[in-house]
This record gives C-alpha cells, sequence and structure tokens, in this order.
C-alpha cells in the first residue's frame, strides 16, 4: 500500500495515511478513462436543437415561376433547402443522446483517475474539513494552505453544507460527496482535496 502524509487545515502535517492498491494504485486504464468521459458529456447534452426541413416551412405552394423560357433552372417551390429561408436538409431534431455504460467499465475508469491524481502527486488528503460557518475567506485560506489555489475538487465523505457554501463563490474551486463522485470532475481539476473519512468510504464502496 502506497502510503502519503495527511495535512490539517493548516497545511501542517498530520501523520500518514496508506491508499488502497486496488483502488489508488492499479495500472491506468485509458480507454477506458475515455470511455466513461464520452458518455458523461454525451449525457450532459439537452438535445433540444431543431430546424424545418421543407415539409415543415411555410409556403411553397405554387410554382414560382414557369418551367421554360425564363434561362434559370427550373424550381419546384420557394421552400427547396437551395432557396433562401427553405427548408433545411437532414434538419437537426431534438434527440436524447443518453447512453449507458458498463458499471464494470465505469468501476475501472473511476480507479484509473484516482490512480492517475496519485501518481502525478495531485491528491491532498486532509485529517478533516471543520467551518463552523460558511466563510469564503477561510476556504481561501485553507486553499492557500494546501497549496491549491487553482483547480480543485474537494470530496467529503458526505454532504458537507458549509463546505459547499464556503466554496461555492471561488472560482475553479469544486466540491461534491464520494457516492456522486465521477471521472470527469476528477481529472477536469488540478487538484483532488480528500478527507479521510471520503478515502475510508471510497476503498470501503470500491474496493
Amino acid at each position: 500500500m502506497a502510503k502519503i502524509t495527511m495535512v490539517n487545515m493548516d497545511g501542517a502535517s498530520a501523520g500518514e495515511i496508506e491508499l488502497s492498491d486496488g483502488i489508488f494504485g492499479i495500472e491506468i486504464n485509458e480507454y477506458a478513462v475515455y470511455e466513461v468521459i464520452k458518455n458523461y458529456l454525451a449525457n450532459q447534452r439537452q438535445g433540444t436543437q431543431s430546424a424545418k426541413t421543407r415539409s415543415e416551412v411555410r409556403g411553397g405552394g405554387a410554382k414560382p415561376f414557369r418551367q421554360k423560357g425564363t434561362g434559370r433552372a427550373r424550381q419546384g417551390s420557394r421552400v427547396a433547402p437551395n432557396h433562401v429561408g427553405g427548408g433545411v436538409v437532414f434538419a437537426p431534431k431534438p434527440r436524447d443522446y443518453r447512453y449507458s455504460v458498463p458499471k464494470k467499465v465505469k468501476r475501472l475508469a473511476l480507479k484509473s483517475a484516482l490512480s492517475a491524481k496519485v501518481a502525478d502527486g495531485e491528491i491532498i488528503v486532509v485529517d478533516e474539513l471543520n467551518f463552523e460557518a460558511p466563510k469564503t475567506k477561510k476556504m481561501v485560506e485553507f486553499l492557500g494552505n494546501v497549496k491549491a489555489e487553482k483547480k480543485a475538487l474537494i470530496v467529503t465523505a458526505e454532504k458537507e453544507d458549509t463546505v459547499i457554501r464556503s466554496a461555492a463563490n471561488i472560482p475553479g474551486i469544486g466540491t461534491t460527496q464520494v457516492g456522486t463522485l465521477n471521472v470527469y470532475e476528477i481529472l477536469n481539476h488540478t487538484s483532488f482535496i480528500v478527507t479521510k473519512d471520503a478515502i475510508g468510504r471510497i476503498e470501503e464502496v470500491y474496493s
């Protein structure tokens, strides 16, 4: 098992913590990560784009001009796609982009993302996050203490309202819980800040 230094909210050492090799030390499977991120982004799409085909555009009942003798190309309707204001060829229509990925692939991708954070030295384990009240200033101080002022994802074992509200107004800082952890958020943030309790919950759920 890999050992990393755990810190407190002041950024000082709070001992060491062992991370399970089966979750935080596996060989990274880039294909699984790619598939899960692609699935996540596809599921975020609203799919509300829409355009009218020639059958839906108003007008077009009469032939624009006679067939012969004008020197122009023959036309049968003003709603044809080659006319301004006409219908769209293969017009996009509302659709659902959602699809599913096997659970084993999702689990492998999550473990790969966590292992990548450990391998790159981008994981910060905190003994506890204790905010008496939601304070953006206190969160900024904490992030400065652990050297994670830029894009950082804060992970707690359960939903912590004080943590969420303290980080809400800080650009680039995200918060989540173990139950809603996903690969895209892990890799989209530079620093992965996780509490000791959250580490235990992750190892309990994904072991």
